[in-house]
């Protein structure tokens, strides 16, 4: 084995290359023993409405009560559909506390993406935001789905928060409100989970253009909390710090580091449900003052822009953390020259928990790179031959370490080719690392293309796309965009005397498809370049 460079890194930062054991059995004890030693500190802010930890602990075990006593047993998956709303995190700590699994799944997906993941994850609960019911009802006889419960942006049942009422085809659905007034009067029967029992069920995206459950432990997610704070301690002083939530908490970045992490230390945590508004968002970090934001690139470039990012008190600034893809040095730079704080760029999967690499707190500039690998990390960049390759040249990202997935739900074919040999899970990712063991990412093995942060995988548009009428085949690849990072570019061959348009393809797309796996341009050729053996050379269609 190569020396590994990052070490003597750590020893002039002062950082520990091994994490401590856990002093906690499960996430679930974790989280229980933050509601009762903060149980008078603010947990939640939301809309206007605020919880603190002792209400949270109230409500998520009335929440588990009433799972109990519908009969959801440890084990059983429980599927999570909503925004950044108060229900969020309040049902997660109850299917927690009940010992079930949750299936985390976006509240755009369309019936097709929704019927795949609650099929494939054999989930019979779902909590669902009143906005997308209407999606839900489309394929509920389709799906393993037996109890419905819905959520509209305020938690309480007299909430004047103006949410869209349920789906009427819903018609043995629960709001949640009613179901934690239930659950307040049933028994409890408290679950005493392990770091090798299941927490979630992390979908992402499949070669064959359906998604897989990456299956992540409680263990996973106790490491990666433990490796990040010894990147980052200053930024996780327990009680004082408060995080501005943009990112979705159905993606593991926001879920695993702004909320599990900083709800572990009791931190205040401002959940945005929509930060598209950006007034609104401006306004909300205006009041919070926070010490702690995460985002992706195209998230802190949209802030950059805005005029109101100025009138926010940065002085508590601590961490600005950036993932899902590329951190654009120039949005980095404009970014700190309002706030004072760069952005620290880490990396990581669903497949990871996620952080795998991240910039320390030692480290004063920014990098242009994802950073170190965290402690008790092991990465090795593999060539096509599955050797190592020399320090300074590139090879596809192979991690071994305890926030490492057990493997994909149910997946066996996949799961014998996505580790190596000797346990290096493959990440598909092309990379170099330099001298002192900072971690650039340069290609992606796979075709996967990163719009505003989220994976886009070419088999699943191109699956979508020819079946419609007029379509003989397609391929689709990432094209730069200033906006998002990368778009999808679709490029298409007709049949003969078909007149299919770009505006029935993307019309097609949208409705099967959430908004940003949806081609933003369509091409149209009389062939595809191909192999000799007929596989599509989608660098051609690129440099094309």
């Amino acid at each position: 084995m190569q020396e590994r460079p990052w070490l003597a890194t750590y020893r002039e930062f002062g950082i520990p290359a091994q994490i401590a054991p856990a002093s906690h059995s499960s996430v679930t004890a974790m989280m229980e023993d933050a509601m009762v030693r903060f149980a008078g500190h603010t947990a939640l802010r939301s809309l206007g409405q605020s919880l603190s930890y002792a209400e949270v602990d109230r409500l998520s075990r009335n929440f588990a009560a009433w799972l109990q006593a519908q009969g959801v047993k440890p084990g059983e998956r429980v599927a999570v559909m909503t925004p950044n709303i108060l229900a969020f995190p309040v049902a997660m700590l109850g299917i927690l506390r009940a010992g079930a699994v949750q299936v985390n799944v976006n509240p755009l997906y369309t019936p097709r993406e929704l019927a795949h993941q609650l099929q494939d994850a054999d989930a019979k609960t779902l909590v669902i935001f009143n906005g997308s019911t209407p999606i839900f009802a489309e394929i509920a006889g389709e799906t393993p789905v037996r109890r419905v419960v819905t959520a509209g942006l305020g938690l309480a049942a007299d909430s004047k928060l103006p949410s869209p009422p349920a789906d009427a085809r819903l018609t043995d659905a629960i709001s949640i409100a009613d179901a934690l007034a239930a659950g307040e009067s049933l028994p409890f029967s408290p679950v005493t989970s392990g770091p090798d029992d299941l927490i979630f069920l992390q979908y992402t995206g499949g070669t064959t253009g359906l998604s897989k459950g990456a299956a992540l432990s409680h263990g996973n997610l106790l490491a990666n909390c433990a490796q990040f704070a010894l990147f980052m301690p200053a930024a996780r002083r327990e009680g004082e710090e408060v995080v501005v939530t943009a990112i979705p908490l159905y993606h593991i970045f926001a879920l695993m580091v702004n909320f599990i992490s900083y709800f572990s230390i009791g931190a205040e945590n401002w959940l945005v449900a929509n930060p598209r508004d950006m007034d609104g968002f401006c306004e909300t970090l205006r009041q919070s003052r926070p010490t702690v934001i995460t985002g992706v690139n195209t998230l802190y470039a949209g802030l950059t822009m805005h005029p109101k990012l100025r009138e926010v008190d940065w002085s508590r600034l601590k961490l600005a953390a950036g993932g899902g893809s590329q951190i654009v040095p120039t949005v980095s730079e404009r970014w700190k020259a309002v706030t004072g704080q760069m952005i620290r760029e880490g990396y990581g999967l669903s497949e990871t928990s996620p952080i795998v690499t991240f910039n320390p707190a030692a480290v004063a500039e920014f990098t242009a790179t994802t950073g170190l690998p965290l402690p008790s990390t092991d990465i090795k960049l593999l060539d096509d031959k599955n050797q190592e390759v020399p320090l300074g040249e590139a090879g596809e990202v192979c991690v071994k370490g305890p926030q490492v997935m057990r493997g994909y739900w149910e997946k066996p074919e996949a799961n014998a080719s996505a580790f190596t040999a000797d346990g290096y899970f493959r990440t598909g990712d092309v990379a170099v690392f330099d001298t002192r063991g900072f971690l650039k990412i340069v290609d992606r093995k796979k075709d996967m293309i990163i719009v505003s942060g989220f994976n886009v995988y070419p088999n699943e548009i191109e699956a979508v796309a020819t079946a419609l009428d007029g379509v003989a085949e397609c391929a689709c690849v990432g094209v730069p965009d200033e906006k998002t990072g990368e778009a999808v570019k679709l490029f298409v061959v007709r049949t003969a005397g078909s007149t299919v348009t770009e505006a029935d393809i993307t019309a097609h797309c949208r409705a099967q498809m959430t908004a940003y796996k949806v081609p933003r341009s369509v091409h149209f050729v009389d062939a595809l370049p191909k192999s000799t053996v007929g596989k599509i050379l989608r660098r051609e269609l690129r440099d094309a």
